[in-house]
């Protein structure tokens, strides 16, 4: 079993869909996907939302994650607008409360945000509300997260390449492939 650095730094080089630039920021990297595969082998679900710009994104996510030929387990993701299409009523602190309530009622063994966008956006308010969330943040640094540039014109090349490291380091842990520990 390796550690998860070296094996997302050996993933990175024999994949040739994955760019160099994933290579530099496997320290970045490695801390929060870990932390959020962790999360998954330990029963809880991931609820994908974004801003507006990457709605495509959640969809592809969502999708993609349990497709036919994985040869693993299907595993709890959820598109935040299939479990609650009211988000855009959500306006107070008390709506993000009984939104948790309702989440916490839903997930008896737990559930994270995954959430890919800006940090103003409104459904960031929710996911920046639970320090479990998984984040990749656009144009700002938000402690725990991945960041990026929205205006980067390869930005939609650059989260399929993360996703599908994402996936990979998914089927390796499922298997015992990786520590996501070390």
């Amino acid at each position: 079993m390796k550690d998860l650095l070296t094996w997302t730094l050996e993933t990175i080089r024999s994949d040739d869909t994955m760019m160099s630039w994933l290579e530099e920021r496997r320290y970045e990297w490695a801390p929060i996907v870990g932390n959020a595969i962790s999360k998954i082998l330990e029963g809880q679900s991931v609820i994908v939302m974004t801003d507006d710009s990457f709605r495509w994104f959640e969809e592809y996510l969502v999708r993609q994650v349990n497709r036919p030929g994985t040869n693993r387990p299907l595993l709890p993701f959820f598109s935040f607008d299939a479990v609650y299409p009211f988000a855009a009523s959500i306006k107070k602190d008390q709506d993000i409360d009984l939104l948790f309530d309702m989440l916490e009622l839903s997930y008896p063994q737990g559930f994270f945000f995954w959430y890919i966008g800006k940090a103003d956006h409104p459904m960031a308010r929710i996911a920046l509300r639970s320090d479990d969330s998984f984040l990749w943040m656009m144009d700002e640094e938000v402690a725990n997260s991945f960041t990026m540039k929205s205006y980067d014109e390869m930005i939609d090349i650059k989260l399929l390449q993360l996703f599908r490291l994402f996936d990979k380091t998914l089927g390796a842990a499922l298997f015992a492939e990786v520590d996501l520990e070390g």
